[in-house]
């Protein structure tokens, strides 16, 4: 009995020790940026440039801004200013959850929606 407790103490103090993720979230506040996913096979991409409150994506030959306001230094809401649909019309909720010099990943979803999907936006400025 003794030794799997042991085990699981060592294991605890392990874990324990790592650092938390670095969150530099200032640092991507306002830039030009890019993320790909991947849609049916396709991998696809949108810039955006995100500058005092607004956030201007570019994808598929379509521009769209959004206002951006944030919650804390790591989150924010997307609201598009001229939706063309009820689905555009929803806001998106984004929290950083990691950043490096020159990326960032994140979870986003809709404001409402308990689906949260994960990428990596890299800095291109």
């Amino acid at each position: 009995m003794k030794k799997p407790l042991l085990q699981l103490l060592i294991l605890n103090l392990m874990f324990s020790c790592q650092e938390a993720p670095e969150r530099n979230c200032k640092d991507f506040k306002n830039g030009a940026f890019s993320f790909t996913s991947v849609v049916e096979g396709d991998s696809l991409t949108t810039t955006f440039v995100r500058k005092d409150g607004i956030e201007i994506d570019y994808f598929r030959n379509q521009v769209d801004t959004s206002s951006v306001r944030w919650i804390n230094d790591c989150e924010y809401i997307l609201k598009q200013l001229n939706p063309k649909n009820k689905q555009e019309e929803k806001s998106i909720h984004i929290k950083i959850l990691t950043t490096t010099d020159s990326s960032y990943t994140f979870e986003f979803n809709t404001v409402g929606d308990s689906k949260k999907l994960r990428g990596t936006a890299i800095k291109n400025d």
